[in-house]
């Protein structure tokens, strides 16, 4: 006998399973995964009571159709602006609400953002594999069966039934603005002065190649003064790789372990799903910040995901 599942209906075509990432395998050359936007992923899980980390649903541009097989399932959606309804009734943003056995969830595009996630109470009762529940697609590895969601997966639920509780609901947390700051090198003696001016001082655009892997960038090409091509090296995501055309290629959550390219500078964590969320025609200027600077930004980024749960109250009475 089937269990409580999430049943996708009409899912849309780059859904897949992603929590926290993947820690400590990248020396095994295991690629991370996890969220694109780890802050909407936190918010997505406090909404449910999940712990920020635990594994939610992430889709692109629009979620599509799903079902419960299951008594009742509180679900919630984060990503800003994605118009979510059930049987046709708007969920308001950034609330919890109860999706019952019959009932149609709908997720469908924002104009502001690229990833969305979809968080149920309890989570998925799916195995993690190598410490995470994340898919990496290319691999294979984590989520249902190592693969994007198709109409007609069943996602096994953890509870039967939603808890008799109010639900919950947050304010549209600050964002960020301002340059995407960036820690120079490791290759950052690949180029000359004018092609690190070039870099801090110009504006680059997202284009429409982008993906888990990567996001290429179109602006002023950055000029190598010692040769394009290394000795393979570490990259992770961040890594701001400069292939021999000069083009600009920000790593994302699903880059591999290695990379042959100069890489002249790093995306620091905190800002990495802010450019993420940027949908292409976007444009994304860089700022140099110090190894110590990045640091201090990233406490206070973790200290902020950690206080996001304290600040998801009931919902007002009147959305009741």
């Amino acid at each position: 006998m089937q269990g409580p599942a999430l049943r996708a209906i009409a899912p849309t075509p780059h859904v897949t399973l992603q929590d926290g990432g993947r820690r400590g395998w990248r020396r095994f050359g295991l690629a991370g995964a996890g969220a694109m936007d780890r802050m909407a992923l936190a918010l997505a899980n406090s909404l449910v009571g999940n712990r920020a980390s635990e594994a939610a649903l992430e889709f692109a541009y629009a979620g599509g159709e799903w079902a419960v097989d299951a008594a009742s399932c509180r679900i919630a959606v984060a990503g800003a602006g994605f118009v979510t309804t059930i049987d046709g009734v708007a969920v308001p943003p950034l609330t919890s609400a109860i999706l019952r056995g019959g009932q149609r969830l709908r997720i469908g595009g924002s104009p502001q953002r690229v990833w969305g996630y979809l968080a149920v109470a309890g989570g998925f009762a799916i195995p993690p594999e190598f410490g995470s529940r994340s898919t990496h697609v290319r691999t294979r590895i984590g989520g249902l069966r190592g693969r994007t969601i198709q109409a007609g997966a069943i996602l096994p639920l953890v509870a039967y039934r939603a808890n008799d509780e109010p639900e919950r609901a947050m304010s549209m947390p600050h964002e960020e603005e301002g340059p995407c700051r960036i820690v120079l090198g490791p290759q950052d003696d690949f180029f000359g002065a004018d092609s690190i001016s070039l870099l801090l001082n110009s504006e680059y655009q997202i284009t429409w190649q982008q993906d888990r892997m990567a996001y290429r960038l179109d602006g002023p090409n950055l000029r190598h003064c010692r040769g394009y091509n290394i000795i393979s090296d570490g990259v992770m995501p961040g890594c701001i790789q400069v292939p021999g055309t000069g083009t600009p290629i920000l790593l994302m959550r699903d880059a591999g372990t290695v990379g042959g390219y100069p890489k002249i500078a790093t995306v620091i964590e905190p800002d990495l799903g802010r450019v993420a969320q940027m949908r292409p025609g976007s444009v994304v200027q860089f700022q140099a910040v110090s190894v110590a600077e990045a640091h201090a930004i990233r406490r206070r980024y973790l200290a902020r995901l950690q206080l996001i749960a304290d600040e998801t109250g009931p919902l007002p009475s009147a959305l009741t």
